[in-house]
């Protein structure tokens, strides 16, 4: 990654605390794998709106949205995205189905408004929407992977690498990153592919998944390494 590369960090993330984080060894690149698979988490209109509109509009449709944020990073999403279908490579739909009354658990105590979503909330983002080989993966609570049938989805799959996309940074993304970190596998997050309803909440989280979890850069970068990888083998 060049040096002039402006991270989503730079300006909040102090030199001290990095200097601290350098001594302790963090910061390391684990590198991709040989078998990626495509993780989508929560691209749906609850969380983007309808349209690009600033944050306080966005939310006035659905009070979860995360505005422009989740419009900047689907258009970024939608070349990854694309070159995994061309490569044959799985892609995978972590999402929060419609809330039932037995869904009430310590998450909507906390955030009430995650019971009153509209039906449209939880269609999923059009343009990147689920083909019918796709996989999806309902949950109930942020980790990807917590109660779903997700780890054996990918053993299934053979996947040795797990890109990870969507919302939010702090939130679903990155309970998705330590989980699946702690699964072992090599974990990939585009900064510029996941997005956040607090800008400062999204870069401070992706600044210690970059240290501890995941390799994070920017998509173009990512892209270069995946068009030199293989596609996969047919059965």
């Amino acid at each position: 990654m060049s040096s002039q590369h402006k991270r989503p960090w730079d300006g909040l993330i102090t030199s001290a605390d990095k200097a601290a984080y350098a001594t302790a060894g963090f910061g390391g690149q684990s590198g991709l794998g040989k078998r990626p698979a495509l993780l989508i988490i929560d691209m749906q209109y609850r969380t983007t709106g309808t349209k690009p509109v600033p944050l306080q509009e966005a939310m006035k449709e659905f009070a979860t949205s995360c505005g422009e944020a989740a419009w900047d990073a689907a258009s970024r999403i939608k070349p990854i995205l694309s070159m995994f279908r061309e490569k044959g490579w799985p892609v995978l739909y972590p999402h929060v189905a419609p809330k039932k009354p037995y869904d009430k658990g310590r998450l909507t105590e906390k955030v009430p408004t995650m019971m009153g979503i509209p039906p449209k909330g939880y269609d999923f983002f059009a343009d990147l929407a689920p083909q019918p080989n796709d996989i999806l993966v309902p949950k109930r609570h942020p980790s990807a992977f917590f109660g779903t049938s997700l780890a054996s989805d990918l053993i299934n799959l053979e996947a040795d690498t797990l890109v990870i996309v969507g919302c939010t940074t702090s939130g679903c993304v990155r309970a998705s990153v330590v989980d699946g970190f702690s699964y072992n596998y090599h974990i990939v997050v585009p900064e510029d592919c996941v997005y956040d309803r607090g800008t400062v909440a999204h870069a401070v989280n992706l600044f210690d998944m970059s240290e501890k979890y995941a390799h994070v850069l920017p998509s173009g970068e990512l892209l270069q390494l995946l068009a030199d990888m293989p596609a996969r083998v047919s059965e």
